[in-house]
């Protein structure tokens, strides 16, 4: 790996940790989603250094609890999905996918719950954030339809003007 891969990753990485803690006011919208998705349609499996690198990072800023754990595999559930739909550029296919992924988010995050509680802890956990999974969902279908293409596009910029490949 070149050294302006490294750099790359580590800005993409640095840009999901400003975009979350910039938007940690207002409950589950985010950007990340979104921008795996693009990460992983431009940059293919070098995505994972980018989420890695967020998800560590987050760690650091937050604190290692079980809700790391689940960061771990969620955003690398959403990396996979997005890899076997990366030649879909309808804005209007992922904005649906990341509004399914919000709306799925809890139930992911619930999984650990089940080795560390059973089957009814990990539903009350589930249940419980249904409300934030909702808006969750709906926001990730906005932000989908509106920014995928301009997001793209700028991704697509980068990537021609680094030749990150």
């Amino acid at each position: 790996m070149k050294s302006k891969d490294i750099v790359i990753i580590g800005m993409l990485g640095a840009l999901l940790i400003t975009l979350q803690v910039a938007l940690a006011f207002i409950p589950n919208v985010e950007l990340v989603s979104i921008i795996i998705i693009l990460c992983t349609l431009v940059y293919g499996w070098k995505t994972l250094y980018i989420i890695y690198t967020f998800v560590i990072t987050e760690g650091f800023i937050y604190g290692f609890g079980l809700w790391w754990i689940n960061y771990l595999y969620v955003w690398t559930v959403l990396f996979f999905i997005a890899y076997v739909f990366r030649k879909q550029r309808s804005a209007s296919f992922w904005a649906i996918l990341t509004g399914l992924f919000g709306l799925s988010f809890g139930a992911l995050c619930s999984i650990i719950y089940l080795f560390m509680g059973g089957p009814a802890t990990m539903l009350a956990y589930w249940a419980s954030g249904i409300p934030f999974d909702i808006t969750h969902g709906i926001s990730n279908f906005a932000i989908g339809l509106i920014l995928f293409h301009p997001l793209y596009n700028l991704l697509q910029f980068i990537n021609r003007k680094t030749e990150f490949r």
